[in-house]
């Protein structure tokens, strides 16, 4: 079984956490909706129902075209991304702290 991430920990494991998990950790690089489904972990039928949001809210950017398939990447310009990145180093500072807190007493 995969680790889940603090991310997902915090937030709950639901698809649409599952993909902006995948998304924050791999924002500086562009991908094919499969790719970000697959990546994420999510079927096809629930990434389908959550793709018109996130491109609706501008959460996500059309990055370019290759062949067919079109690209893209996290926004990093909407201010509510950038506010979700800054949680998620937050809670991720929060949980190594923590982890590292209980290694220092053994």
């Amino acid at each position: 079984m995969e680790e889940k991430s603090v991310f997902v920990e915090y937030f709950g494991d639901y698809p649409l956490i599952r993909v902006l998990d995948f998304l924050i950790l791999g924002r500086d690089i562009d991908y094919s909706m499969t790719e970000i489904a697959k990546n994420s972990c999510v079927g096809w039928t629930a990434f389908s129902e959550i793709w018109p949001r996130l491109v609706n809210k501008r959460i996500v950017a059309f990055t370019r075209k290759i062949g067919n398939a079109k690209l893209y990447k996290l926004n990093i310009k909407n201010p509510w991304v950038k506010e979700l990145i800054k949680m998620d180093k937050v809670i991720t500072k929060l949980e190594t702290e923590k982890m590292l807190s209980k290694e220092m007493k053994l």
